[in-house]
């Protein structure tokens, strides 16, 4: 990127990850900038600080003459628009972008393609197999975004290809992106706390499209059809039988095979993630690979090998006939539903499902039709076990634990040979744990403590 030559400055509004990672990358390229967190002790000042001790660094309540007089302002994906300051720059026509604006403008100038991927749940293991396809395909990926490394610490002069886990609030901010591929895999009601009803948060998962080159689309779910030119390619995956070109599932003899169109490309029986969604994770994975030219035998070979991602419905344990199942990363209604009915069809039991946490607004109704197809018992745990109650009564069973190690032991007692014990709890998991991963770590340390 070009030096800037300008008396204004670019102000990164947020000290955490993202801040932090674009503090840097302004640092290497030259460009004038400030920082602003309204926090007086953000995770990375000390780092940041160390690093480059004559950036300005403002703390406490945004100024609204610190925004006004900016050049742009990066703000990161936990700072909401609606900050007063950031509305009055936003109306005196100082642009607010996200990192991931910086990075594509960088990477476009580049010529490497970027697949953009977001979606209400399975985003990131999406991302990670597509990632991973590319790297059996001999490619130098680098995957990042809103899983692992913020997207402008991935910017490199060796990259072939980026894949990136896109979240709404990244995308809110986000003006143009110009991916090669984009898509919407789902969206389902979640962070219903950030947004006033689910056409805004709609509204900002599809920014992904922004002048995309081609748009993956899911075509078991109306909501992420998208409002594109005709120009852009459409490529849709489904569940049932896919058109010409098209990817789905088609039957050949007794055994289910993903296709494109007529063509088989893999039985679903080879794969190495089991579930139902993880089948329709792997024709999202195979559309937009094909996007980006990734060769279809690279493609299949890391189906066959590709297990899926940790917390993300990983079997823990069989303990006497019956699994336990690790879907912490299950942070919203949307990913427990698919974790309930990718799990559900051909299980000899019923699933035992342990849920709870920081609901974010939601509305659990969804959970009643799949508990009540696949369910024998849901266990109830943290900040919003009563809101999903209210959610169950009388309709499925159902029952209050105390915390995790109350849930499990539960559980267990309850459990016979042939039913699976699921933690995904439809929540976040900041009313008892650090983080989804800490709570799934937990969780599995509670199983295997029965062994």
């Amino acid at each position: 990127m070009s030096l800037i030559v300008s008396d204004r400055f670019s102000l990164i509004i947020g000290l955490g990850k993202t801040g932090l990672a674009c503090a840097q990358y302004f640092a290497l390229q030259g460009e004038r900038f400030q920082v602003a967190d309204s926090r007086a002790q953000p995770p990375f000042l000390h780092q940041l600080t160390s690093e480059q001790p004559d950036t300005p660094i403002h703390l406490g309540e945004f100024a609204h003459d610190l925004c006004l007089s900016a050049r742009q302002i990066i703000l990161s994906p936990g700072v909401s628009m609606q900050e007063p300051a950031l509305v009055a720059a936003a109306n005196a026509g100082v642009p607010i972008r996200s990192d991931v604006d910086v990075f594509a403008q960088a990477a476009r100038s580049a010529g490497v393609p970027i697949v953009a991927i977001t979606g209400s749940n399975a985003k990131s293991t999406v991302t990670s197999l597509v990632g991973q396809m590319a790297k059996t395909a001999g490619l130098n990926v680098a995957v990042g975004g809103n899983l692992g490394e913020p997207s402008v610490s991935l910017l490199a002069n060796d990259v072939d290809l980026y894949v990136l886990e896109l979240s709404s609030f990244q995308l809110e901010s986000t003006t143009g992106l110009g991916a090669t591929v984009a898509c919407v895999l789902n969206v389902s009601p979640d962070h219903m706390d950030r947004y006033d009803n689910l056409m805004a948060y709609h509204q900002a998962k599809h920014r992904v499209f922004q002048a995309c080159k081609a748009a993956v689309v899911n075509a078991d779910d109306a909501l992420t059809n998208p409002l594109v030119p005709d120009t852009v390619t459409q490529t849709r995956f489904s569940l049932g039988d896919p058109d010409v070109g098209q990817f789905g599932l088609r039957k050949e003899g007794v055994d289910e095979w993903l296709a494109q169109g007529l063509q088989p490309l893999m039985a679903v029986k080879k794969m190495a993630m089991s579930g139902r969604h993880n089948v329709a994770n792997a024709l999202a994975a195979l559309a937009l690979g094909q996007a980006v030219g990734l060769p279809m035998d690279a493609m299949v070979n890391t189906l066959a090998t590709f297990t899926g991602l940790p917390h993300r419905c990983e079997r823990v344990a069989n303990i006497g006939g019956v699994d336990y199942i690790n879907d912490s990363k299950g942070t919203n209604l949307g990913a427990t539903v698919a974790a309930l009915e990718g799990l559900g069809p051909g299980l000899a039991g019923k699933i035992i499902l342990i849920a709870g946490g920081v609901g974010k607004g939601a509305d659990f109704s969804d959970l009643v039709a799949p508990l009540s197809r696949y369910g024998k018992q849901t266990l109830l745990i943290g900040e919003d076990a009563k809101h999903i109650e209210q959610a169950l009564a009388e309709k499925v069973a159902f029952s209050h634990a105390k915390d995790m190690q109350e849930a499990v032991s539960l559980a267990y007692q309850q459990a016979v040979s042939g039913d699976l014990v699921l933690l995904s709890p439809a929540c976040a998991s900041f009313d008892a744990y650090s983080s989804f991963e800490a709570r799934g770590d937990h969780f599995a340390k509670l199983v295997w403590a029965l062994t």
